[in-house]
């Protein structure tokens, strides 16, 4: 996927924080953009926005719910046809021990982070097989690499999504397609998801991310890691001993404090 000009790309969560940036960037690279959101007023704000920019659509979906991404999706394929480039980065966090989650906690968070991308790309990919092209990617994070207090639910949602789709990549390396297959993991994103994290490892510029995950797409990269120390999360994780490993992420990076002081969206 070397040039996005006139291809068709779909991004979920597409009309806020980073998902929105995304589509600006892939509007200027002269693609068309579809975005699907659950806030039709944010989405109906970012089309009179990006409308000078380039042919941009926008669809209410909440990808929480299965039933409705199929609608979705087939309202999409009719109107649009083949759609080039998968981003999925609909995400949701909830700050706080594992003992405080309700069982709506735990299905929201897993519905969204986890199965939601396994949903909307299940409607996607089977044209991009048949036409032999096209390129998925997903917005996991570094916490689907690395364990962390106060956000148990949302870590096991992004080592899901992590798990999954790298193994989607194989999958079309054993099948020899030329559908390509990126795993995203950043650390904290400065896009207000995040708000009241400190940590000492510096926390991402959004616009910043949002390049450098379409130039991953763009150069068909396996995984994009930001920053570049994420690469060596599983490399120490595979030499230090358990307790070496807990003291460099808790005591000296103080990533497990991180989240004591979060506060996220606030309404």
């Amino acid at each position: 996927m070397k040039n996005l000009k006139d291809k068709i790309v779909l991004i979920t969560g597409g009309a806020s924080g980073i998902g929105k940036i995304m589509g600006r960037i892939v509007l200027e690279r002269g693609a068309e953009l579809i975005i699907w959101d659950i806030d039709r007023k944010k989405i109906d704000s970012t089309l009179s926005e990006f409308s000078k920019l380039g042919k941009v659509s926008g669809y209410t979906a909440d990808v929480g719910d299965p039933v409705l991404i199929k609608s979705v999706a087939e309202r999409v394929k009719s109107e649009h046809g083949f759609v080039d480039v998968l981003i999925n980065n609909a995400g949701v966090v909830v700050g706080k021990h594992f003992s405080d989650h309700t069982q709506r906690d735990i299905e929201w968070t897993m519905n969204i982070n986890a199965l939601a991308p396994m949903y909307v790309t299940l409607e996607f990919l089977p044209d991009m097989l048949k036409r032999n092209a096209g390129h998925v990617c997903t917005i996991a994070s570094s916490a689907g690499l690395v364990s962390n207090p106060r956000m148990s639910v949302y870590v096991a949602s992004k080592w899901s999504a992590v798990g999954w789709s790298d193994s989607l990549r194989l999958e079309m390396k054993m099948l020899k397609k030329n559908v390509g297959v990126t795993t995203v993991t950043p650390y904290y994103i400065n896009t207000g998801m995040f708000d009241g994290v400190r940590s000492l490892v510096p926390i991402l510029d959004p616009e910043k991310a949002a390049r450098k995950i379409i130039r991953g797409i763009e150069k068909n990269k396996i995984f994009v890691s930001m920053p570049w120390t994420v690469h060596f999360v599983r490399l120490s994780q595979g030499l230090l001993p358990i307790a070496a490993f807990d003291f460099v992420m808790g005591k000296v990076l103080k990533i497990y404090s991180a989240m004591d002081s979060f506060k996220g969206h606030q309404k």
